[in-house]
């Protein structure tokens, strides 16, 4: 034991030593060693040179310097703690005095609330009547105990409270319903003397508190007493493409090829969602605008802006504030289109300026229901009483006579149309101006949405697909998926199935519409292939194409390949 003690005391005594070691060393560094300093500086500064002179001086300015900035350090140190110990205390101090008043605020409020409450119910009968804010308690709106027993004035307190606003209006109706009964909750001749005054009160009270819709109301009330026209269905496709045509060049003076009508009028057949792509000036807006004059029913044309990202740019928003649905065009003709029987075209003019699958996205999925009663869009969580006729629950239905038509550009200014939208849509791309043309003026087609959708079965019926064209359209399958990795899929032959016989019936020729399917749905996913991989198996693919249909056949599809190619 003694050992350990001698070892502890020779290793606690080192240990002070240092510390006192290095202490009498910092003194002597900052403090006492001055002394040595200077009598350093008087040995040599007398034999230096002028120039060194000087730098011995700056030497012991800054030798200095340090000690004396780390005792401001030090101190400033110091005194900033001490600061934020008294800011803490006075915080608190702060804290306790805010919990303070905002207690005494709300027991102000609740006083005032009572107050309130009962000057309310002191407006006669029995039943009470529970409070409802501070806005329908003024007193140039509320009637009298006398004015409520005897019906003397309620018309004009009711008419100033329905003036007053939603609220207002709901507080005097609920004191019109609770004051005409007496006492006992039998009424009084003086109430029911009164009666049709209070019911034509409470009926117009009700009616000034508006609706959640206004545009779609007013849709209801344009629909109420609607006629029904004469619609034509015997016309057939051909003769319907045919007719806008020549309706389009003689009242309208656009020009539009047989070509382009027939894939517009096919491609309504196989989507919902068509996008007319194209340089500026060949028509995009126009086609569809003019599509929709000659069948009697203007489209709505909706400018997409840069900004859209969400559905709520299309469809409107509920705001909690005016408790009203910050209502749409695109919403007012989505909503248009359940009461009509003709088709209705919604145009996305410049639709790309946009993502499209930001604010678009809760469309393309409904349209993809297989089922059209799914068809349907939420707008509000719950329903109210006002809300349009054709809403059921706060929802509305996206009625099958409508088709989405997009314009797109594709410049340095647009969004690239990614392969989810491509996949859903139908292209149509309208690169050059059509020839003018003299013609007879051509009237305008009344013709239901559910004859145009009668001719498309029609013509699937009459025009199928050839058993020798599916045979070339699966080897060509076969050749994509071998040496390219890429396949029609199943939403692509379905469009094909639809597109082709309604093509054929507008007087095209299957493979021509075959060949439009296969440029505009299948080859146009090469621009996002490796490019080197895809320049050097292009000229195989041409010659396997004239192999499979012949040299004359499927020029569309042969001359986007050379454009693909000279393009890598």
């Amino acid at each position: 034991m003694s050992e350990f003690l001698k070892f502890a005391y020779e290793l606690l005594s080192q240990v002070v030593y240092n510390i006192v070691t290095w202490l009498v060393a910092f003194l002597k560094l900052f403090i006492t060693g001055w002394a040595e300093y200077f009598l350093i500086f008087r040995t040599y500064f007398p034999t230096l040179e002028v120039f060194a002179k000087i730098l011995s001086v700056i030497l012991m300015i800054i030798l200095f310097a340090i000690p004396v900035l780390l005792v401001i350090i030090l101190v400033r140190h110091m005194i900033l703690r001490h600061q934020l110990k008294a800011d803490k205390t006075d915080n608190a101090a702060l804290y306790k005095e805010i919990g303070r008043l905002n207690k005494q605020v709300l027991s102000l409020m609740e006083e005032k609330n009572s107050i309130l409450a009962l000057k309310v119910n002191a407006m006669g009968g029995t039943k009470r009547i529970p409070y409802v804010g501070a806005s329908a308690l003024t007193d140039d709106v509320l009637p009298t105990v006398g004015e409520v027993t005897s019906g003397k004035g309620l018309a004009e307190a009711a008419a100033t409270a329905a003036g007053a606003g939603a609220v207002a209006a709901g507080a005097v109706i609920a004191a019109a319903e609770g004051g005409v009964a007496g006492a006992a909750g039998v009424p009084s001749a003086a109430a029911m003397a009164s009666a049709p005054v209070v019911n034509a009160v409470i009926s117009e009270a009700k009616k000034n508190i508006g609706h959640r819709f206004p545009k779609l109301t007013l849709v209801d009330e344009k629909y109420a007493n609607y006629q029904i026209p004469e619609y034509n269905n015997d016309i057939t496709l051909e003769e319907f493409a045919e007719g806008y045509r020549l309706f389009a060049a003689s009242q309208l003076k656009l020009y539009y090829t047989p070509e382009i009508v027939r894939r517009f009028v096919a491609g309504m057949a196989a989507s919902k969602l068509l996008i007319l792509e194209g340089i500026s000036g060949t028509g995009k807006t126009s086609l569809p605008y003019s599509f929709s004059r000659y069948m009697e029913n203007p489209a709505t044309i909706v400018s997409v802006q840069p900004s859209y990202r969400d559905r709520t740019e299309i469809l409107g928003y509920f705001n909690e504030f005016s408790k009203r649905f910050n209502e749409t065009e695109f919403l007012r003709a989505l909503y248009e289109a359940n009461y009509r029987p003709d088709p209705t075209l919604i145009v996305l003019d410049e639709m790309n300026l946009a993502r499209i699958e930001y604010y678009f996205a809760e469309m393309l999925s409904v349209l993809e229901m297989p089922n059209e009663d799914e068809w349907v869009l939420d707008l509000v969580p719950t329903a109210w009483e006002g809300d349009p006729v054709k809403m059921e629950g706060g929802k509305i239905h996206v009625s099958t006579a409508t088709w989405f038509v997009g314009t797109a550009n594709n410049d340095d200014s647009t969004f690239t149309i990614t392969d989810k939208v491509y996949d859903r849509a139908m292209p149509i791309e309208l690169n050059e101006r059509a020839d003018a043309f003299e013609c007879e003026l051509q009237p305008r087609c009344d013709i239901t949405a559910e004859h145009l959708q009668y001719l498309f079965q029609k013509a699937k019926t009459e025009h199928p697909i050839s058993e020798e064209s599916l045979e070339k359209l699966q080897k060509m399958d076969n050749y994509l998926v071998t040496r390219f990795k890429l396949s029609f899929g199943n939403r692509i032959m379905k469009q094909m199935y639809d597109f082709i016989p309604v093509y054929v019936a507008c007087g095209g020729t299957e493979l021509g519409g075959m060949d439009y399917i296969i440029a505009r749905k299948v080859l146009k996913k090469f621009e996002s292939m490796n490019v080197t991989f895809v320049r050097d198996e292009i000229t195989g693919l041409i010659n396997y194409i004239d192999k499979t249909f012949g040299k004359a056949e499927m020029e569309d599809s042969k001359n986007y390949l050379r454009r693909i190619q000279n393009l890598y």
